[in-house]
């Protein structure tokens, strides 16, 4: 062969070459594009599960922050009742010493319970002689304003209502002037 044949091809040769390589740089280039890609996209999903782990954990705190809160709810409405019929039977006029001694014994439970229950953050329900509020009273009867009321004022209590931190676990009854 001549040197110019051997030349040209040697050129061809040499294209092909370059060709080849070229191909391959823009081969590897499209894999890191997608392997950049596929990185963006797992880079996404690991944040968006740690957000969510960190939603999960932050629901469940509150949630257990939320029942430790009221924990006593149920048991003080249980309680509840019991300590009606106490004040009841207290009311009760005492006509001896037998019914003196039987009153002190109903007394101290009375005030047992309530202890139990303001160490529990159950608060009873102001409601004689302040404005109605129909957030924490109910309004059974109503009565025409007297000589030295207001309107709107509660004249009597009827069942004394209670709350535990803010929440009204029952309502006081009361008689409102109007």
């Amino acid at each position: 062969m001549s040197e110019k044949n051997e030349e040209v091809v040697n050129d061809e040769t040499s294209q092909a070459k370059e060709e080849t390589i070229e191909e391959v740089i823009q081969e590897e280039i499209s894999e890191m594009d997608e392997l950049k890609q596929q990185l963006s996209e797992m880079e996404d999903k690991y944040l968006r599960v740690a957000a969510e782990m960190q939603n999960i954990a932050r629901r469940s705190r509150e949630e257990r922050e939320t029942l430790q809160k009221y924990r006593s709810q149920d048991l003080a409405k249980k309680i509840l009742p019991a300590l009606d019929n106490l004040e009841r039977a207290l009311a009760i006029e005492v006509v001896d010493e037998a019914t003196e001694s039987l009153h002190k014994g109903i007394e101290m439970v009375q005030e047992s319970l309530i202890q139990a229950l303001k160490e529990e953050n159950i608060e009873e329900i102001e409601a004689l002689n302040v404005a109605f509020d129909p957030n924490l009273h109910m309004a059974v009867q109503t009565v025409p304003v007297e000589e030295g009321q207001e309107a709107d004022t509660i004249v009597q209590v009827l069942q004394k209502g209670y709350k535990l931190q803010e929440r009204i676990l029952r309502p006081a009854m009361v008689i409102v002037a109007q």
